[in-house]
């Protein structure tokens, strides 16, 4: 077997004036077919029959200043407009870069400090008050800084002061100076998201090299509970509520804007899940749930969350022996939330409650471990309410109530 090659003398001379005129007849059509689609797309966006609105640029660019020279091609650029081009024109400007600066010291010279970058993410600017502006970004981002710096699109980079963090939320807010902040964030409304509702992501993935990043794609969840260990002890601590897109968020894009069609941010980009066998899922903090805690962190630099005092550890992550001996539970009771210590003066103290005590209702609803009971406090109770608790004390089931205070974190 040989190459498929016909190299003989008189190879082009077969067949030449039938094939040459199939040749000019077909390039002929192609010619005609594709400026019969050039100038049909105006039309045909006018009236509907594409999504998109496609109009001429009002700067015409030719390729030379005489156009009345034979073979002078003129060409016309269309400034192409979509639901996504507008969103983006519309937020993509409040989306800004968060360098996380730090000190260090040389390894030689423990007497000299010096600085360096050691991460970058995103942040949104939310809100433009007289000389000041204020950013939200995610806690992780901001952790450890000796100086943070804002990055904006143009590169113009702002000192940034930490407000406050909280890192139950993995949210942040910084003041930065206002003077060239051209554009601010709309809010939306996140609990009106639906499965399958298109949304983009905008940040700074990997830095400074893609800052202003845009990637598209769609609600793929609602209300995700995703374990989080805050103190990296391998226990569960938390379980964050956020929303799952399918829309590219990579390590950068943390702090940045998840948008809507209408341009308004509905998520704050927090996390990807990073495994090898999980493609497309990106994690974002929802709006609504993030704006009560972007307010407190703006005023108080924390966050206002009822207290009540105890040092906590659930029941199911103790042996069973100690179940029984230490805390002498029945044995149709292994959930709960047990007290391993009391804050004196504390509300919990004020209640009644002691160490080894074993909580399992809290205003009537069963408490299976740590996380249900910090979803209860933080989520449905406020400070100075007061919360219903049933607990085991030497295997008997007894009842107290707690005035819940403020100002400290559980």
């Amino acid at each position: 077997m040989g190459y498929y090659d016909d190299h003989s003398p008189n190879r082009y001379e077969e067949k030449k004036g039938k094939k040459g005129g199939y040749l000019i007849a077909s390039l002929v059509g192609a010619i005609l077919g594709a400026l019969l689609v050039i100038l049909s797309i105006p039309a045909l966006s006018k009236i509907g029959v594409i999504p998109y609105h496609v109009e001429p640029d009002q700067s015409e660019i030719v390729s030379n200043t005489n156009t009345n020279q034979p073979g002078v091609v003129k060409q016309v650029a269309y400034d192409v407009k979509t639901d996504t081009t507008t969103a983006i024109d519309k937020a993509a400007d409040a989306v800004v870069g968060i360098n996380n600066i730090q000190s260090s010291r040389f390894w030689f010279d423990n007497n000299t400090n010096s600085e360096e970058a050691a991460g970058t993410g995103s942040g949104v600017v939310y809100k433009k008050e007289g000389k000041e502006a204020f950013v939200v970004t995610n806690a992780h981002v901001v952790e450890g800084a000796t100086r943070l710096e804002v990055s904006l699109s143009d590169g113009t980079k702002i000192p940034a002061e930490l407000l406050g963090s909280d890192i139950w939320t993995d949210l942040a807010v910084l003041k930065i100076d206002a003077s060239k902040i051209k554009k601010v964030a709309e809010f939306g409304d996140s609990d009106t998201l639906n499965m399958g509702e298109p949304v983009i992501a905008i940040g700074n993935p990997l830095g400074p090299t893609f800052s202003g990043s845009v990637t598209q794609g769609i609600i793929s969840g609602l209300e995700r509970a995703i374990p989080v260990d805050i103190n990296q002890d391998g226990v569960v601590d938390w379980q964050a509520e956020v929303l799952q897109t399918d829309a590219a968020i990579n390590p950068g894009n943390s702090g940045g804007a998840l948008i809507n069609m209408a341009g308004q941010v509905v998520g704050i980009n927090s996390m990807k899940i990073a495994q090898n066998a999980v493609e497309g899922i990106g994690l974002s903090i929802p709006i609504n749930s993030a704006k009560p805690i972007i307010s407190d962190l703006e005023k108080f630099g924390t966050v206002k969350r009822p207290y009540m005092g105890v040092d906590l550890k659930s029941v199911d992550e103790i042996p069973a022996y100690y179940q029984k001996e230490a805390l002498k539970l029945p044995d149709d009771v292994t959930y709960g939330v047990a007290i391993r210590q009391v804050v004196p003066g504390s509300p919990a103290a004020a209640a009644g409650l002691r160490e080894l005590d074993v909580m399992v209702e809290l205003d009537g609803n069963k408490i299976n471990d740590v996380i249900e009971l910090r979803k209860h406090l933080y989520q449905k109770k406020k400070i100075g309410e007061k919360m219903e608790v049933k607990f085991y004390r030497d295997g008997k089931l007894q009842k107290t109530t707690i005035k819940l205070a403020s100002d400290q974190t559980e």
